[in-house]
């Protein structure tokens, strides 16, 4: 257990309160901005600045955090890096689908990515980047709506009704100018998507992406990520599109009856 030091009746916190922060603290580096200071943690999870000081002083003492000379804030620390690093090697999603992506971005020339859900959103954990000069990327880790971008719209279309229908009701940001935000048309468009199964983006998510997506499944029946066809928009013409569709389908199917992808 990570020791934050003496607190006061005040505070009134438990060891369980203690390791909850700890943990609200981490989530906090993995989904804002890299940097973040005292105060700013502190509104944001409704703690004491002295509460959070100690939570902080501490993670850096393990090296989950760390700060930078000349930088206002902490960021993560190579302890929490190796962590993320360890558990993406050990999530057998990731390597049943390692050889797929691999093998679809030789074939189309665009990156080729893999998403997991995560709570009521999702991570890319994977990619494997075209080798074009100009390419689409993506930052592993970092976590995104469902609503918006093929692979996000893919996983929600396929989860269970009433997990689906509460995300539905939620309100939703516009990314880009064509982020579909209306719940009945999102609803539309998850109808669509779960009859083909497979869901195109056209700068729905980042401005100028492109990207065809298809979902992936457990042994369970329940989806667990997707996978997707990324590039610049203007090589996203109609004719690549419909060819992309035939291989992200084809390919989730390979991925999920890979022995690796069903432990």
């Amino acid at each position: 257990m990570i020791e934050t030091g003496p607190v006061s009746n005040k505070d009134n916190t438990t060891g369980t309160e203690v390791a909850g922060r700890v943990a609200d603290v981490l989530l906090l580096f993995a989904t804002g901005p890299k940097y973040l200071g005292v105060s700013a943690i502190g509104r944001e999870l409704g703690v004491s600045k002295a509460v959070v000081y100690r939570i902080l002083q501490s993670l850096v003492s393990r090296e989950m955090l760390a700060t930078d000379p000349g930088v206002a804030g902490y960021r993560l620390g190579p302890a929490a890096v190796a962590l993320g690093a360890s558990a993406l090697r050990g999530f057998d999603l990731r390597v049943a689908a390692a050889p797929v992506l691999r093998r679809l971005r030789d074939e189309t020339g665009e990156t080729t990515t893999l998403s997991g859900l995560l709570g009521d959103e999702r991570v890319y954990l994977e990619q494997f980047e075209s080798e074009r000069e100009i390419k689409m990327t993506v930052e592993l880790g970092k976590r995104f709506p469902l609503h918006a971008g093929s692979s996000g719209k893919v996983i929600l279309a396929n989860l269970p009704a009433d997990r689906r229908e509460a995300l539905l009701a939620a309100p939703h940001d516009a990314l880009t100018e064509r982020t579909i935000v209306a719940e009945d048309e999102l609803r539309a468009e998850l109808e669509r998507v779960a009859e083909d199964g497979v869901a195109v983006s056209l700068g729905e998510r980042q401005a100028g992406a492109g990207s065809v997506a298809a979902p992936v499944f457990g042994p369970d029946g329940e989806v667990r990520g997707a996978i997707s066809i990324c590039g610049p928009e203007y090589r996203f013409t109609p004719d690549l599109v419909e060819r992309y569709r035939e291989l992200v389908r084809a390919a989730a199917g390979e991925i999920a009856r890979t022995p690796a992808a069903t432990r």
